[in-house]
């Protein structure tokens, strides 16, 4: 099974919903899930090595969308996106975070079993 997980919110906006989506895809991967994440509008945040936890937060969100690549869950991020959104705009993503299209997010779309967008 291919589960895509599409996220669209800046990392760190006073929620936990990144976190969740990240603990989610970690727990996905672990039991033997596919697992493929996505990030467009503020998210793209997270794939940027300039993007750090706030004061008193107590998660690094960047670190673990990291650890993720580094179990083999691929991540795209919006190309588009890299200059028009997220407090960081035109800094660059980090390895293994790939910028990508909207064409290349229509095809994981079309063949994934799952889609959830957080």
């Amino acid at each position: 099974m291919t589960i895509l997980i599409i996220l669209n919110r800046e990392p760190y906006d006073n929620t936990d919903v990144t976190w969740n989506a990240l603990r989610l895809a970690a727990t996905l991967t672990d039991q033997g899930q596919g697992v493929r994440l996505f990030l467009m509008n503020d998210s793209v945040d997270l794939a940027r090595s300039v993007c750090r936890p706030p004061e008193g937060y107590d998660q690094d969100l960047s670190a673990m969308l990291k650890a993720l690549i580094a179990h083999g869950v691929p991540v795209q991020v919006c190309g588009t996106c890299m200059a028009r959104c997220g407090i960081h705009k035109n800094h660059p993503y980090f390895e293994g975070a790939e910028s990508s299209t909207m064409a290349a997010l229509a095809e994981w779309v079309a063949d994934s079993d799952k889609v959830l967008t957080f």
